[in-house]
């Protein structure tokens, strides 16, 4: 999606504050033409914005980075419903299995992220990169970060692991790559389907737990 189109979609969006949709405009900038394309001006121009309103909101380079990184936080933990969340074993229903069903819902998030979402991903690698060179943004990166791998870890104890933060290192780090290849690496025009995904995510789960 260009930034266009993404940046006329939030505008129609009810009640869509400007805030986010200068945000989302600079993610998808950051997908269409890299780091080198992201500056304030080029934010208000792509989201149809009067010049200076993206300075306004965020005066300086370091601060629109950090209002991408945080929506990109948004975004991302929105790429599931809280009814398709991960059932663990105390939430699955009676005779369900709690690890088919967390291998499901991991893998329609994958699937999502890799189809409806690839440009985040996509902006989400060069912030990545970007926040190697800024110990600001590095910092504020790794900080929101957290909030998506301590959720893991308490869903890999709940499903009974005996080293939670280890397995739930190994899950972000098989997803990470997984979304890597089939984002921006050998296997761009390959992306798995959900079954393919949740046949992956539950040997992985499975191996973990039962090791």
């Amino acid at each position: 999606m260009t930034a266009d189109r993404t940046a006329a979609s939030a505008a129609s969006a009810s009640g869509s504050p400007r805030a986010g949709l200068i945000a989302d405009t600079a993610l998808a900038l950051l997908a269409e033409r890299g780091m080198r394309g992201l500056t304030h001006r080029a934010v208000d121009e792509a989201a149809g914005l009067p010049l200076g309103s993206t300075s306004n909101h965020a005066r300086t380079r370091a601060a629109l980075l950090k209002t991408a990184v945080r929506r990109l936080a948004q975004r991302e933990a929105e790429v599931l419903t809280p009814d398709e969340m991960p059932r663990t074993a105390g939430a699955a229903p009676d005779g369900a299995d709690p690890v088919a069903g967390t291998a499901d819902a991991l893998a329609l998030a994958l699937h999502r992220s890799l189809t409806a979402q690839r440009d985040l991903l996509i902006a989400r690698y060069e912030l990545a990169l970007e926040a190697t060179r800024r110990p600001e943004l590095r910092e504020f990166y790794d900080a929101t970060g957290r909030g998506f791998r301590e959720p893991l870890e308490a869903m890999m104890t709940a499903l009974g692991s005996a080293e939670p933060r280890r397995h739930a290192r190994s899950l972000v780090a098989w997803c990470e790559g997984l979304m890597f290849s089939c984002a921006a690496g050998a296997d761009h025009d390959a992306v798995p389907d959900r079954a393919t995904l949740r046949t992956g995510l539950e040997e992985l789960l499975r191996g973990m737990l039962d090791g």
